[in-house]
Formats: structure tokens, C-alpha cells, sequence
């Protein structure tokens, strides 16, 4: 019966071994740890757009409020005064204008902020564990 507690080391001793095994994994973890925060400053960026969007279409927005809300006071004055419609109309149709921007920037803004999941970082590691996995049952 052959004697299962020799390891062969192949001529190493133990603790260079077990440095050897300290020094992967510290790499490994520095190496996905560099590439998290890769990817994480890449989806900054992209935020940084989705900002920019955002604030201009709140500026639309208000505008085409501030628009809408001169329309309404114009057909209240027009129901108690006898100018014409014209200027109403006007008003309405470019307050509604401002604000259909707003809506399409807003969707724009709305894309860009979904997507901030480290995507490539998580397959990764998915990757990792798999192969982990399979080195285990070896």
C-alpha cells in the first residue's frame, strides 16, 4: 500500500509554496480589483453625460413650464378680455414644443444612468469561479 502522505513539492520546501500560492492569489485580486475600478471610472464618464442631459432637460422643462403656465394665464385673459387668440396659440405650441425636448433628454439621461453595472468585471469572475471549480475537482 503506497504511503498517500508524501506531497512532492518538486524540490521547493513548504513555505515556498505556500509564498508562491500568496503571491497568485495577491495578484489575482489586484488584478480584478484594477479592472473593477477601470470599469467603474469608464461608467463615470458615461454618467457624466447623463448629467449634462438631465440638466439640460430640466432646463427645458422649466421653460416649457414657465411657457404652458403663460398660455393658461393667456386664455384667462382672453376669456375676460376681448384680444385674439393668436398669441395663446403661440405660446401653446411652443411651450409644448419645450417640453416634448425635455421628455426625448430626460430618456436620454435615463439611459445613460441605467447602465452603471461593472458588466465585463462580473463575468469575470464568473469566469474565475468556474474555473475555480473545475481546478477543485481535479
Amino acid at each position: 500500500m503506497p504511503d498517500t502522505r508524501h506531497v512532492d513539492l518538486n524540490g521547493r520546501s513548504l513555505g515556498e509554496v505556500i509564498s508562491e500560492i500568496k503571491e497568485e492569489v495577491k495578484e489575482f485580486f489586484q488584478t480584478r480589483v484594477s479592472m473593477f475600478v477601470a470599469e467603474m471610472r469608464e461608467k463615470v464618464n458615461n454618467s457624466k453625460t447623463g448629467a449634462i442631459y438631465a440638466g439640460i432637460a430640466l432646463a427645458l422643462g422649466w421653460v416649457g413650464f414657465i411657457m404652458l403656465s403663460l398660455a393658461l394665464a393667456a386664455l384667462v385673459a382672453v376669456a375676460f378680455w376681448g384680444s385674439p387668440y393668436a398669441w395663446f396659440f403661440g405660446f401653446l405650441i411652443v411651450g409644448f414644443l419645450w417640453t416634448s425636448l425635455a421628455a426625448m433628454l430626460v430618456l436620454a439621461a435615463v439611459r445613460q444612468f441605467r447602465d452603471l453595472v461593472p458588466k465585463r468585471t462580473i463575468q469575470v469572475l464568473k469566469e474565475d469561479k468556474i474555473w475555480l471549480q473545475h481546478e477543485a475537482e481535479m
